[in-house]
């Protein structure tokens, strides 16, 4: 029985394991290679909304393969790179450009990182400051190594 368990676990895995990458696999009829380089360059500047640390090219998420099929499709329509990002972000927000030009919108995006940074800093002074403080005000008593006693 125990056995039984373990072959319908594995044979499941080994299903959906295919079936993943059947789905992975979306292959795009391009008509030369300009249009091939241009669907690239253009889902390198777009980021996947699934993974966020991704962009377009590069994940393997659903959306990401519908967004791809969705840039491809509006590339054969005849729409420029712009026309493209333009309809994505009215769609999807600033968000999905993997590198948003700065605006009011955005400026957490550029400076947030920079801005943590300078937290982190300014706590860690304030903890050695205070630290050492504590230090400067003990006796020199309390400071001495003590001298172990015997029983």
């Amino acid at each position: 029985m125990k056995q039984r368990l373990h072959g319908a676990a594995l044979l499941a895995l080994l299903l959906s394991l295919f079936c993943t990458i059947a789905a992975a696999v979306q292959p795009l009829d391009f008509k030369d290679a300009a249009e091939e380089k241009r669907f690239q360059s253009l889902t390198r500047e777009l980021r996947c909304l699934v993974c966020q640390n991704q962009n377009l090219a590069d994940s393997d998420a659903g959306l990401a393969g519908d967004l791809r099929r969705e840039v491809f499709d509006q590339m054969r329509a005849g729409k420029s790179d712009a026309q493209i990002k333009d309809y994505l972000v009215a769609r999807y927000s600033q968000f999905v450009l993997y590198d948003p030009p700065l605006s009011g919108s955005t400026w957490l995006l550029w400076f947030g990182p920079l801005l943590a940074l300078l937290a982190g800093a300014g706590v860690l002074v304030v903890v050695v400051r205070r630290r050492a403080a504590a230090l400067a005000h003990k006796t020199p008593a309390a400071t001495a190594p003590r001298e172990e006693e015997d029983w």
